[in-house]
């Protein structure tokens, strides 16, 4: 059994996989989803477009119920207290995605061009609206959200719905909505051929662009915000109770992890790096090297905002000192554990699953394969 301090930095870690995990997999799905109004100009095309991901659409959303599920079992507080400031925006996400099974599958039951009109903008809603609050949400944590635990350690919201929409939290909303429409530009690419292919290539330069453009102003914004640092034993991980800290808010202190271990620059400069190889690759027109780019940028983005939250999962902006950290909102020793055991036997099997179902369903989607097989398809 593995000693209790390292299963907290184990399970940061992955919970931080599988987050990336969901961006790449479940990610460019929205991306897909949020560009099929655009890219597919006639019926036809979009039913291309649609069966580019719909043999994984479903599956893909598994990485998205097991992050919650482990940040649920992992970081129960952190659960509790996200779910109480970020309700109305979570409930929109889960409406969003409302769209997406009953659009995939009810799309193609009825000819009506209204009809199939209305459910292209519906998938765009549950592709586009996901991807922007995720983004909205990470740029709420990175400048702390306002909460604080009672006597009973109820954790009591102080905030509003519309606070949420500051300007450092629409910037990386930006980010996140753009990151994934570029990768699903690039899967496109890779699934699509002829004028769809084409159009992809655009919108996988457009939006890699806003990418970078949205990417670099985050940074910049976050220097000047305020962040947190923790004073005292747990910054070692000694105290174990959520009130039992100090922490200090200070400026720059978000950059703080980079200044103290420069090295950490790889995290920002792996999202840099993999923006630049889908850039270049897909105007290349090689989409399986601009596919693997995005997703790098995905894991990179990612776990730049991990490393500068580091040791934070969810700041208190009112309250500091009741700040949720990866040392004290962790589930027991033996609960961290059995979870570590099952992720390590089962991810294997997980990836290996995906790996074989993508390869045994790859290949280019056309207008005619589409047309000859019908009502067989989305």
């Amino acid at each position: 059994m593995l000693d209790y301090e390292t299963l907290k930095l184990v399970w940061w870690l992955l919970v931080g996989v599988l987050l990336v995990g969901f961006a790449v997999m479940d990610g460019h799905d929205m991306g897909v989803g949020a560009l099929l109004p655009f890219v597919g100009r006639s019926d036809s095309e979009r039913r291309v477009v649609i069966n580019t991901v719909g043999p994984h659409w479903d599956g893909n959303q598994v990485w998205f119920i097991t992050a919650g599920g482990a940040i649920f079992a992992a970081w129960p507080l952190v659960y509790a207290t996200a779910f109480s400031g970020f309700y109305w925006a979570l409930l929109a996400v889960l409406w969003a995605l409302f769209f997406r099974p009953v659009g995939f599958d009810y799309r193609s039951k009825v000819a009506h061009p209204t009809w199939r009109t209305a459910w292209d903008w519906g998938l765009f809603v549950g592709g586009a609206v996901p991807a922007l609050v995720f983004g909205v949400a990470f740029g709420n944590v990175l400048q702390g959200v306002p909460f604080y635990f009672e006597d009973r350690m109820l954790p009591v919201y102080t905030g509003s719905f519309w606070a949420l929409f500051n300007p450092f939290a629409l910037v990386s909303g930006v980010v996140s909505l753009s990151m994934l429409l570029f990768h699903g530009a690039t899967y496109l690419q890779l699934r699509t051929e002829g004028v769809i292919a084409q159009r992809a290539r655009k919108a996988a330069f457009l939006f890699g662009l806003l990418t970078l453009v949205s990417f670099a102003l985050g940074g910049l914004l976050v220097s000047h915000l305020d962040g947190y640092r923790l004073d005292g034993p747990l910054a070692v991980g000694e105290a174990l109770s959520p009130l039992g800290k100090t922490v200090v808010r200070a400026p720059g202190a978000a950059l703080a992890n980079f200044a103290a271990q420069p090295l950490l620059w790889a995290v920002p400069g792996l999202a840099l790096a993999g923006l630049a190889l889908g850039l270049l690759a897909s105007a290349a027109r090689r989409p399986g090297l601009a596919f693997i780019g995005t997703g790098l940028c995905c894991a990179g983005v990612i776990f730049t905002a991990g490393v500068a939250l580091f040791p934070f999962v969810l700041p208190s902006s009112s309250h500091p000192g009741h700040s949720l950290t990866l040392w004290d909102c962790v589930s027991s020793h033996r609960t961290l554990n059995i979870m570590f055991w099952v992720a390590l036997v089962m991810t294997p099997i997980v990836l290996s699953y995906t790996a074989w179902a993508y390869r045994v369903m790859r290949g280019k989607v056309t207008v005619a394969h589409v047309e000859q097989h019908g009502q067989a398809l989305y």
